[in-house]
């Protein structure tokens, strides 16, 4: 049997709770329950809210506990917790204080694995550093796994998963938290404040992407972002012994760097020229950050032509400064991946290289549909970006109020004097921001959903509202 049937007949007996019901526990919660295992699942949501899965899981054998008290009279043996639940919540420590084992997917999935296992994280970039190191791995004729964070659960197909094969897995800081185990290839694309509406503070947040690498052996390698100071930091606790760097402003002894608008491979302080950074598809200084990085991951095991070849052909990942349509010269740009403001900040950088080339502060062409859920974290900064790049502001969602006054007094907001001047506008439907925005664009203009926040007031996940707003626009005529 696999490593996956054993572990299933080994818990086989005992009592599971599975806290939350969302993508990256439905496929355990159904395995559990097809295995024969004593299941419960515990979710916020009532039954009424789940809909469909609640009947499924009922009918594969499952034990609901669900609305505002599913985390009352946790007595169960294993305790699996969905990555957004911390573990630090007072129902979560009372139970592991009564003996009960607190895990979650991943981290048994980390447990089983026999593949190679490369993990990113970072603030910002993860998902399309995730995903051109899988794109670098296939072209180079491997077997790759992709998922993790980046909403393919794992865990499932670990028995189909050959010792040759790569695992490439996206992680988050509510992930890293409690693991224990940390990927054979680590990178941290960079750090800044996130996710502050969850974690208790920052430093509980630095201290989690730690754990990244902080399991490693000597045999491994990690990857840090050499212009970040946190990541910077980082690598004085390194265990492993190739410890990498990536940057875009300085030279590196081992790793990759940009200078001069060509990339180098740097290994002992030789230098070698790569390939020129405008032959990068992607758009943006901060995709250039990104093929950094997963160069560095992939160092000695891709060839340069390789490197070069995808950096020009892949396109990219849905929902990541995705063209959706072009309609009367006005270009449509769904950035809904964008959950926080310096995420925001990089796709308006990246829609507006003009301004950065200019040295000018004339806005660009650029009409913005933010706002959403906060995560705690100022909007000061969005607002300076705004103000210089966008000449159209379209807010909705939570957080609004909360962009607009950073907007306000961002200094050299105008509404009237050019050339900042900056045309605001509110709504409280998401349908009609979008129709608003489509009505304000003129030929030559760019419309972009990036919303600096999280989707969760309105939405379930950011996908789920990047695909609202590409209805939407395929909908305009």
């Amino acid at each position: 049997m696999g490593d996956l049937s054993n572990y299933l007949n080994s818990i086989k007996g005992k009592r599971i709770a599975v806290i939350g019901s969302g993508i990256s526990n439905t496929p355990l919660i159904e395995l559990l329950l097809k295995n024969g295992i004593d299941t419960t699942v515990c979710d916020k949501r009532s039954s009424i809210e789940l809909s469909e899965a609640a009947t499924r899981y009922e009918k594969l054998g499952a034990k609901l506990r669900l609305g505002e008290d599913y985390l009352d009279n946790l007595n169960e043996d294993i305790i699996f917790r969905t990555p957004g639940l911390m573990p630090t919540n007072p129902a979560l420590k009372k139970a592991v204080a009564r003996g009960a084992t607190l895990t979650s997917e991943m981290e048994v999935f980390f447990d089983l694995c026999k593949s190679i296992t490369i993990g990113v994280t970072g603030s910002d970039g993860k998902t399309t550093t995730t995903s051109i190191i899988a794109e670098l791995l296939r072209n180079n004729g491997l077997t790759v796994h992709i998922g993790g964070n980046i909403g393919t659960p794992l865990l499932c197909k670990v028995d189909d998963m050959k010792p040759g094969d790569v695992a490439v897995i996206e992680l988050s800081s509510f992930q890293l938290i409690t693991m224990k185990k940390s990927p054979n290839i680590a990178v941290v694309t960079n750090l800044s404040p996130n996710h502050l509406d969850v974690h208790t503070d920052m430093d509980e947040y630095v201290e989690a992407k730690k754990n990244i690498f902080m399991h490693q052996t000597y045999d491994d390698r990690v990857v840090f972002n050499l212009d970040n100071e946190i990541t910077r930091d980082y690598a004085k606790n390194a265990p492993a012994e190739e410890v990498f760097f990536f940057s875009r402003q300085s030279t590196v002894e081992n790793g990759m760097f940009l200078h001069n608008g060509t990339i180098y491979e740097a290994f002992e302080s030789s230098e070698m020229a790569v390939m020129q950074a405008d032959d990068i598809a992607l758009p943006g200084v901060h995709n250039v950050e990104n093929y950094l990085a997963a160069f560095t991951a992939v160092m000695g095991f891709v060839c340069h032509g390789i490197m070069r070849e995808t950096a020009r052909s892949f396109r990219g990942v849905e929902h990541r400064i995705e063209p959706v349509r072009e309609l009367n010269g006005v270009k449509y740009y769904n950035d809904s991946i964008a959950s926080s403001p310096s995420r925001a900040i990089a796709g308006l950088r990246a829609l507006t290289p003009q301004i950065d080339d200019a040295h000018g502060n004339e806005p660009g062409r650029v009409i913005l549909i933010a706002g959403g859920k906060d995560k705690g974290i100022p909007f000061d900064e969005l607002g300076e970006e705004i103000v210089k790049r966008v000449k159209t502001l379209v807010l909705t969602g939570a957080a609004a109020d909360q962009i607009h006054e950073a907007v306000l007094k961002t200094p050299g907001f105008s509404k009237s004097d050019s050339p900042n001047t900056l045309e605001i506008h509110q709504c409280d439907d998401f349908e009609d921001a979008v129709l608003t925005a489509s009505k304000l664009a003129s030929d030559g203009d760019i419309v972009v959903l990036s919303p600096a926040c999280t989707s969760f007031d309105k939405f379930s996940n950011f996908e789920e509202r990047g695909n609202k707003f590409k209805d939407i626009v395929n909908r305009l005529v």
